[in-house]
């Protein structure tokens, strides 16, 4: 099984939309384990309502769900660890420094590995599309995978520092936090598109 993390403020909107939506975007008996935590979260069991409501709305499973805060050992379990903005990818590297090559933020991860893994095929195009895309990346040229996990983040951390930079805040999802129904199912769609790329990266998930 391969791990992986995503981390947000509470672990009460951002990250457990990462985790149950892209555990319903990954095919079918893939080798992916989606986990979510938290730098503030206090543990207690149940999804918060308006969460599992935008959630289950775009056809992730609610159920089971229990908050937890960050440690340095789910950091350390984690073959990829993605924060939902750039104070959670710092915060899991002060937890455990030498995660730093597999700490990134979730649409940073997408944006280097899209391209990252062109590059490793040798440039060649193709693959099909998802069914939402993230950002720069239009439907219909999503790369196809690559053998193997720890290519993929191999290839995410090997363009880190030599890609095109971009804006800090565009690698970030805002928090919805304390804001309108409809800011959260605006931040929850951005969350889907951004995790159905990341899903057609990882494909089947292979463990490191």
């Amino acid at each position: 099984m391969t791990r992986v993390l995503f981390i947000c403020t509470g672990n009460v909107h951002r990250s457990v939309l990462a985790e149950r939506l892209l555990a319903a975007r990954l095919a079918p008996g893939s080798a992916v384990r989606p986990e979510s935590a938290g730098t503030q979260a206090r543990p207690w069991s149940g999804m918060e309502a308006s969460t599992r409501a935008v959630l289950e709305e775009l056809g992730g499973d609610g159920s089971g769900f229990a908050a937890r805060p960050l440690t340095a050992q789910l950091v350390a379990e984690a073959a990829l660890v993605l924060g939902l903005a750039h104070e959670h990818r710092e915060a899991a590297v002060r937890l455990a420094p030498t995660a730093l090559r597999r700490c990134f933020t979730l649409k940073e991860f997408v944006r280097l590995a899209v391209g990252g893994v062109d590059t490793v095929r040798g440039g060649e195009e193709g693959g099909e599309g998802t069914a939402t895309t993230h950002g720069d990346v239009p439907d219909g040229q999503v790369p196809p995978v690559v053998d193997g996990f720890d290519v993929v983040v191999a290839a995410a951390a090997g363009r880190r520092g030599t890609a095109a930079p971009v804006p800090p805040a565009e690698d970030d999802i805002s928090d919805p936090w304390g804001r309108s129904h409809s800011v959260l199912y605006g931040c929850a769609r951005e969350i889907d598109g951004t995790v159905s790329t990341l899903a057609r990266l990882l494909g089947g998930g292979a463990s490191l």
